[in-house]
């Protein structure tokens, strides 16, 4: 009597590397199904087609591949969802004054819970994702580790997937370098094997945040001061959603020395200003955590906190203070240590979990 197949259905974006995560699933013996999730409509919120995924030719060229390797292929319609789980939370985290990573909360709501769920309904085993990160099984635990190619490893935005994601979820990605990704598209004849990869926020054209805010919204942001850390008036900002911590272009203020955006306080609508020697903290907290290598932390753990997507981790102390909350004392002082983005902990190449800057 034959073994029955396990199930996997993948998330396919139309990219290169949700094709090959396809095919390789396949060839693994998978019963394989490709899923498109459609998130929002291009055209409604001005992004051109070439820029951002989600277009008819994203659909196509998935189903393309299917097509090429005889399995299913499923379009999902998520706008509703991703507009209330990303594009939602993304505006609100700014107007509060944070800055966002909206491709964690993509990950988060979309693909390993409204995607994960969906294949659960449908009887598959797992979801398999085009991401560059690995799990691996280490007594009853799995653990989120990263990339072999360090170029491209996410296990950054990744961070938030909780052990039973894990134990439903394949990354056949993690193994390998980009140029070999590209070499099996190549050698299997995919339509997309030298498309471009996707760049910036999906949703968002040209990195025009506050354009998309405005629009999103329907609100005007008024003008405020820029002032120093002392509280004197340097002049007059556009829109306290324009400035991030770190900023120093694009102010438009005449200064006799380079000055940075070092807080916003939205109370009195006041960009703050100082200096780049400002910008730098040892100490932070996290909220809204996630830990997926351990139940909780029990001690002050020495880990590797990484606070940015391209940024390397650094070394620190961590103690759990709650059931949602860390303290973090870098060894280093941090530059521009940014409310909104992610703090993820790492124990060599493991993920041991993360949560949100406060």
């Amino acid at each position: 009597m034959s073994e029955t197949k396990q199930k996997a259905m993948v998330a396919m974006s139309g990219g290169v590397d949700s094709s090959v995560a396809a095919y390789l699933i396949l060839r693994a013996g998978f019963e394989t199904v490709g899923a498109t999730m459609k998130l929002f409509d291009n055209g409604e919120i001005g992004v051109p087609k070439e820029k951002a995924c989600c277009s008819l030719d994203d659909i196509e060229d998935a189903r393309s591949v299917c097509a090429r390797l005889g399995c299913a292929h499923y379009v999902l319609n998520m706008t509703a969802d991703f507009e209330r789980e990303v594009m939602r939370r993304f505006v609100c985290a700014y107007e509060q004054g944070f800055t966002p990573n909206p491709c964690i909360d993509c990950n988060r709501y979309m693909k390993f819970e409204r995607l994960l769920h969906k294949a659960t309904v449908l009887e598959m085993d797992y979801v398999a994702t085009g991401h560059y990160a690995r799990i691996e099984k280490q007594g009853g635990r799995f653990l989120l580790k990263k990339a072999v190619d360090p170029k491209k490893d996410q296990s950054y935005v990744l961070y938030s997937l909780t052990p039973e994601q894990l134990r439903h979820t394949l990354f056949p990605l993690g193994g390998l370098q980009k140029s070999e990704v590209r070499e099996i598209a190549e050698q299997n004849g995919f339509v997309n094997a030298k498309k471009h990869d996707s760049q910036d926020i999906c949703f968002v054209p040209n990195g025009d945040y506050f354009s998309f805010i405005e629009k999103y919204t329907g609100k005007t942001y008024p003008n405020g001061d820029f002032v120093d850390m002392q509280g004197n008036r340097l002049g007059e900002h556009k829109g306290i959603i324009r400035y991030t911590i770190g900023q120093r272009r694009g102010l438009g203020l005449a200064l006799p020395a380079s000055m940075y955006v070092v807080e916003k306080d939205l109370l009195q609508n006041r960009v703050v200003l100082g200096f780049n020697e400002d910008l730098f903290s040892r100490e932070m907290t996290v909220r809204d955590i996630n830990l997926s290598a351990c139940d909780r932390l029990e001690q002050t753990e020495r880990l590797a906190v990484k606070i940015r997507y391209n940024q390397k981790e650094q070394p620190a102390e961590v103690t759990q203070t709650d059931e949602n909350t860390l303290h973090i004392v870098f060894n280093e002082p941090q530059r521009a240590v940014t409310k909104g983005q992610a703090a993820v902990l790492y124990d060599g190449d493991t993920v041991i979990g993360g949560g949100t800057i406060v």
